[in-house]
């Protein structure tokens, strides 16, 4: 007796492929090819998706494009940077600290071709530009070339001698990745690994996974990516076997895979029966049928969708008719969710039709066919494929089973369904300013208040900031704030009135980047500080943002010379520098680094971001605005005989607004005020009163000569630490 079994690897889901299916290929296949032990399966999507560190961790061998987290093949403990720096004065020392680490992943034991985009705990960490969202040291991606050298960083920790080069296998290294965006830990990361160019044919991945041991016939499918595992190369490709309901058949060229045909091969005439072999009389036919109900009523195929930055999708097919049964397929492949859905359904008809079986026994004649070829039988309707070929006692017994035949198919249309993708969009180059502010809150302020705004691109997170000394040497300070609002006015904003809301003019202004946004604000979100902005030199708040094209906004309902820049009304003009005020948005680089500054100094501050060829700078001279008294206000004079009463409002640098009717809070050490009378530009006499009152009496004006003239009394109130800005009014002696 010779028996010749069609053999396939695993259980062909969606209906079984033969009797000898799974049995036989421990034989068939692995003592043909392979005689290996027999050890773990093969990876399944869970596999591809998840990191691993453990030791012993298969590492996958890729094929095409495909998304996969990889193995964890070395990796130094956290690094601490500690930074201690000076809350400046009257506030206490702020010590931070960073954690970065460097590390191996392992993607592919096989060569690869490159890797482009890579996620850290499902947030961009490289775009496909190539850029990185996050800052680290060093990058190097080793293809899994047989002549790669080994790592030098990896080389200096480990030691020369003892660091293998990981030859055949592709792996990405990350120098001092800072993990203050992944909770001071080694993020979970996936990377879409490019092992080939396009897709790859069933026939080669098997053909390169068994190193030439199986072939594959011409028109078996392509795959645009596919992760190959397991103990040996029965479970490496039983995922391809499974989903595409492949036979393994065994003949003189070795082993080969072939699919199941849609047309019939060759025809099995009636005249081919026997009915006797050695003298005794046989059935030529015996036919059988599974019970419609043990099959499965509907089939769910898990896949990687590229539309779905190689995501697992998932495509659902339901039959008609009796059964309960459902059968899910798990593929570590990718393909569109069209070819997803369809496969689905053509496993499912394979389960339906393969309920049917059926022995033939036949004379030599049958003997030029093979197993795993599909026929047509005489008088049986469909198309059957040989399982087994048996030649025994003069006659020849063939296993059939019913396969679908050609014809109808699923319709397209299946949905890949949405998925949250991060934007990707490369850091860019980084744009700063600095702007010297008045108070923004509600307190006295010793020091000067100096901000650094840092902003750029969509893709833009932060910088790093240095404090540049008159010799030009540079000192870390740490980092900006997050991305604030920059831009600049359009038109020039003509001169408006402190005391109003300004209804009939508008503010546009050009943002940095499209995607930045203004919104606008109630009276109450108003009142708490909502939509302050900084237009050349004046504080303004807006109550509406419209929006007007690309990065063009229109502000109404100002509100202007806010916290006592009224003074910086005049003299706007198109292109001046706009910024939103948002606190947490700004950083003070003289806090960071421990001093105060002094008026009339310089500050110099550079910025060095992930897009950033070179370090951005600026540079601006202390004026202390947080420091000098707002000028007075409601100044008047009175004439009274022959003397001018002069008297006025004191505002205060503590605090923004009177509660209650009573006066603002002292924000100086005292009260005192300079009072100057100017004949044009000439000063004619000067005062110092320690009362919001001063009078011109008539023996002054005589002595000044300039009765009967028309000048100009000015009035600022002494500060502390800087002398305030004047209100102005004229009067006539």
């Amino acid at each position: 007796m010779a028996t010749m079994v069609l053999t396939a690897v695993g259980t062909a889901l969606g209906g079984p492929i033969g009797g000898a299916i799974g049995g036989l290929i421990g034989n068939a296949f692995d003592h043909a090819v392979l005689f290996r032990p027999r050890g773990r399966q093969g990876p399944r999507m869970a596999d591809l998706q998840v990191q691993t560190s453990s030791y012993g961790t298969q590492v996958p061998r890729l094929f095409g494009t495909l998304r996969v987290a990889g193995t964890v093949i070395w990796a130094t403990d956290l690094i601490e940077s500690v930074t201690k720096t000076s809350g400046g004065k009257g506030r206490g020392s702020v010590t931070s600290y960073a954690y970065s680490a460097s590390f191996a992943v392992a993607l592919s034991a096989r060569p690869i071709r490159t890797v482009r985009r890579i996620w850290a705990d499902g947030k961009l960490l490289r775009g496909a530009a190539g850029d990185f969202k996050s800052e680290m040291s060093g990058f190097r991606l080793y293809l899994g070339g047989e002549d790669q050298a080994a790592d030098p960083l990896i080389a200096s920790a480990q030691g020369t001698d003892l660091t293998p080069a990981h030859r055949g296998v592709a792996y990405a290294l990350f120098e001092d990745l800072a993990l203050a965006d992944y909770g001071n830990r080694i993020p979970s990361l996936t990377f879409e690994v490019e092992a080939d160019e396009g897709a790859v044919g069933l026939g080669r991945i098997a053909a390169e996974l068994s190193e030439g041991g199986v072939a594959g016939d011409a028109g078996l499918a392509d795959v645009d990516g596919f992760a190959a595992g397991g103990a040996d190369v029965a479970e490496a490709i039983a995922p391809l076997v499974d989903a595409w309901g492949l036979a393994l058949c065994e003949g003189e060229a070795g082993l080969r895979l072939r699919a199941a045909g849609r047309d019939a091969e060759a025809a099995i005439e009636a005249e081919a029966a026997a009915r006797r072999a050695n003298g005794r009389a046989m059935a030529p036919r015996e036919q059988s049928g599974g019970a419609a109900d043990r099959t499965p009523v509907a089939v769910s195929l898990r896949h990687y969708d590229a539309a779905r930055d190689y995501q697992s999708g998932v495509q659902r097919v339901v039959r008609p008719g009796p059964g309960r049964q459902e059968q899910g397929i798990d593929l570590p492949l990718v393909m569109a969710a069209d070819e997803a859905r369809a496969l689905a359904a053509e496993r499912l008809g394979a389960g339906w039709a393969g309920r049917a079986t059926m022995t033939l026994r036949c004379g030599w004649d049958v003997l030029v066919l093979e197993p795993g070829m599909t026929v047509a039988v005489a008088d049986a309707p469909g198309l059957w494929r040989i399982e087994e070929r048996e030649w025994e006692a003069m006659a020849v017994r063939l296993a059939l089973r019913r396969v679908p035949g050609a014809g109808g198919s699923v319709p397209a249309g299946a949905s890949p369904g949405a998925i949250v993708r991060p934007p990707d969009a490369p850091h860019g180059a980084t744009t700063l300013r600095i702007v010297d502010l008045p108070p923004l809150r509600d307190g006295v302020a010793g020091v000067p208040l100096l901000v650094v705004a840092a902003s750029g691109g969509a893709g833009w997170r932060s910088a790093a900031l240095f404090l540049i000394d008159a010799s030009g040497d540079a000192t870390p300070i740490g980092r900006s704030a997050p991305r604030a609002t920059l831009g600049q006015a359009v038109t020039p904003l003509p001169e408006g009135s402190a005391m109003l809301v300004d209804r009939s003019r508008a503010l546009t202004v050009a943002l940095l980047a499209e995607d930045m946004m203004l919104v606008g604000a109630d009276e109450p979100a108003l009142t708490q500080g909502r939509n302050l902005c900084l237009v050349g030199r004046e504080l303004i708040q807006f109550e509406a943002a419209v929006p007007i094209g690309a990065g063009l906004w229109r502000l109404t309902g100002l509100r202007r010379g806010l916290r006592g820049t009224e003074w910086a009304m005049a003299g706007h003009e198109a292109g001046e520098p706009f910024l939103l005020i948002e606190e947490e948005r700004l950083a003070e680089p003289l806090a960071l680094a421990g001093l105060t500054g002094e008026a009339g100094a310089m500050l110099k501050v550079a910025a060095l971001g992930l897009g950033d060829a070179d370090a951005v700078e600026a540079e601006a001279t202390v004026r202390g605005e947080a420091l000098i008294p707002p000028s007075p206000v409601h100044l008047r004079v009175e004439r009274v005989g022959d003397e001018l009463a002069v008297r006025w409002v004191r505002r205060s640098r503590a605090g923004w607004r009177w509660t209650s009717g009573s006066d603002v809070p002292m924000a100086e050490e005292s009260e005192r005020y300079a009072v100057r009378v100017l004949d044009g530009d000439r000063l004619v006499r000067g005062a110092e009163v320690a009362e919001p009152a001063w009078t011109y009496s008539a023996a002054m004006i005589a002595a000044d000569g300039i009765a009967g003239t028309m000048v100009t009394i000015e009035v600022a109130q002494v500060g502390t630490r800087a002398m305030g800005r004047a209100a102005r009014v004229t009067a006539a002696l």
